[in-house]
């Protein structure tokens, strides 16, 4: 499910960083959304690995993430 690309494989995407990361940046991700896959990187080592996975994946990560903010 989870492969490794190099950065400058998914370098033609377009990255978006959390809006939780405020504007000093901090220890962050950023992802960029592919057509079959989701792209995650380390905000501070964007020349890195990239991780990608499903979207399907991804969608399911999300909804975890959201329901453990709303329960505290």
């Amino acid at each position: 499910m989870n492969n490794a690309e190099s950065s400058t494989a998914a370098s033609g995407f377009t990255w978006f960083k959390s809006s939780y990361s405020g504007a000093e940046g901090g220890d962050c991700i950023e992802i960029a959304a592919g057509t079959a896959t989701v792209h995650i990187r380390d905000s501070k080592a964007t020349a890195g690995p990239v991780l990608a996975v499903p979207r399907a994946a991804w969608a399911g990560f999300v909804e975890l993430a959201a329901a453990s903010e709303q329960r505290g």
